[in-house]
């Protein structure tokens, strides 16, 4: 398994497997027309562009015998409701299901860490719906700890389903089970 940062020029393959993923795991948390505004929205090209020329995001592949099987987005610069300069936020990580339970979100947070550090990063957050009971126990397994509960803000997302746990990690610290 390795992590390949995307750049402008896989915007068609990035956004094929972000839809292709995102919609295996979370289709069924739409209303109507949701999933489709969600992906458009998050997905687009200009967007994936402009994140792209910015240093402050990086998108990454994760592949696994020169297959991307999953995609990560980190953003260096997560100081929205945060104050401190020195965190990050893992915004995105998917994984096909048919390699879910084989290691790789493992073997991607390591590198994930390492890079942030590299960055000069001490914290990374990572926000995972309440009733994503399968993240949740593996984030804290890895060593991240319960930072504050929201609400995901996101139209035509099932009410149900948007109570979101904020979570957070030392990266200066020594990780857990990795």
């Amino acid at each position: 398994m390795s992590l390949r940062k995307a750049t402008i020029n896989d915007i068609p393959e990035l956004q094929k497997i972000c839809n292709t993923i995102y919609t295996e795991v979370f289709a069924d948390h739409w209303l109507e027309d949701g999933l489709e505004l969600y992906l458009n929205e998050q997905f687009s090209s200009d967007k994936l562009k402009r994140e792209m020329r910015s240093e402050m995001y990086d998108y990454h592949f994760i592949r696994l015998k020169g297959i991307n099987i999953g995609f990560t987005k980190v953003n260096y610069n997560d100081n929205e409701s945060l104050t401190d300069l020195d965190n990050c936020e893992l915004e995105k990580i998917y994984i096909s299901l048919k390699y879910i339970g084989a290691g790789m979100g493992k073997s991607s947070m390591l590198e994930l860490f390492q890079l942030a550090r590299a960055k000069g990063k001490s914290k990374m957050f990572v926000c995972v719906l309440d009733t994503n009971f399968a993240a949740l126990a593996f984030y804290r397994k890895i060593g991240f700890q319960n930072h504050s509960i929201l609400r995901l803000q996101a139209p035509k997302f099932k009410d149900d389903l948007r109570g979101m746990i904020r979570m957070e990690i030392d990266l200066k610290q020594g990780l857990r089970n990795l």
